[in-house]
């Protein structure tokens, strides 16, 4: 009473305003896959150029009227869940997969001055708040980018790999990565893609036993059946009508080609230089491997000690 009897007034003022977007996912695994490219694919989303077309504000560098603040992209893990974090002034970009089924994009505005408005609480200003949070979000999610969709190639390495349940209640074993079976059975699919008229059971067989290190008797007719009918089940190849022999699909060339040269040419070699004791010649992997290592153990020597 004395306040006003002064003539002061009070009014309420807006001190924090926050504007979320949640976009349900059609499955968990694949909203977590597909948010870890976006992670990957925007690490700049932090640049100056990025945060001027996100918050549609120009951005001053330099000079005394540069646009104050920190640009810099944050990813901050709480457990096993990232998060994305950009700023502008006294405003805060979030975006994370939120409690594992969707993507929430979060828009936290501290100050409504940042963006030329005043702090009071009034329905011009709160529509006008509305307005830039929402627009905000939308604009993060035009302006972010992926290389390339990860979710069918999480699906496809899960189908090829895990058992399939035929209509009839058949249970097919998958083609599991790095068993030896499995990476000898693709390569003599690629030795047998040129073939015109296909290859049969003991042809596929001959083939086998060497790369198994192994002989015909250990690699029965009623074993390669067995590889067959896998191959078979999981698309990679067919079986040429009103015959005995198969022939290689597209989809088995692509996935024999990947899993092969991954497996001979990028886990065997890159382990074996990260591994062996006493390599011929020091490489590029091996020292960034122990660099990062030792880097590694320094932080959690140093966080023991501060601990």
């Amino acid at each position: 009473p004395e306040d006003e009897e002064a003539g002061y007034r009070y009014e309420i003022s807006i001190l924090q305003a926050e504007f979320s977007l949640t976009q349900m996912l059609d499955r968990p695994v694949s909203g977590r896959i597909f948010f870890e490219q976006v992670l990957h694919d925007n690490l700049d989303m932090g640049r100056p150029d990025q945060i001027g077309l996100v918050f549609h504000r120009r951005i001053i560098r330099k000079g005394r009227h540069a646009t104050p603040g920190r640009f810099r992209t944050r990813v901050l893990t709480q457990g096993v869940v990232p998060c994305l974090h950009v700023d502008y002034k006294n405003a805060k970009i979030k975006q994370y997969h939120k409690q594992g089924r969707a993507l929430r994009t979060e828009t936290t505005i501290n100050d409504a001055r940042d963006f030329g408005l005043s702090k009071r609480l009034t329905h011009q200003n709160l529509t006008a708040l509305r307005q830039i949070g929402f627009s905000t979000n939308r604009r993060l999610l035009g302006v972010q980018h992926l290389s390339h969709d990860p979710i069918p190639g999480a699906h496809a390495f899960t189908e090829l790999t895990t058992p399939i349940t035929t209509t009839q209640g058949t249970r097919i074993p998958g083609l599991r990565f790095g068993d030896p079976r499995v990476h000898a059975l693709l390569q003599a699919l690629l030795i047998h893609r040129l073939l015109p008229h296909g290859f049969t059971n003991r042809e596929l067989r001959t083939l086998i036993t060497p790369l198994l290190g192994t002989t015909t008797e250990d690699i029965t007719a009623g074993k390669m059946t067995y590889d067959l009918r896998r191959l078979r089940t999981h698309g990679l190849i067919h079986r040429i009508p009103h015959s005995r022999r198969y022939q290689i699909t597209d989809t088995g060339l692509q996935h024999a080609l990947l899993f092969t040269h991954a497996h001979n040419h990028l886990l065997r070699t890159e382990l074996a230089e990260i591994t062996n004791p006493d390599p011929l010649a020091p490489s590029r992997l091996r020292t960034t491997a122990r660099a990062y290592q030792a880097a590694f153990h320094d932080l959690a020597r140093y966080a023991h000690l501060a601990a």
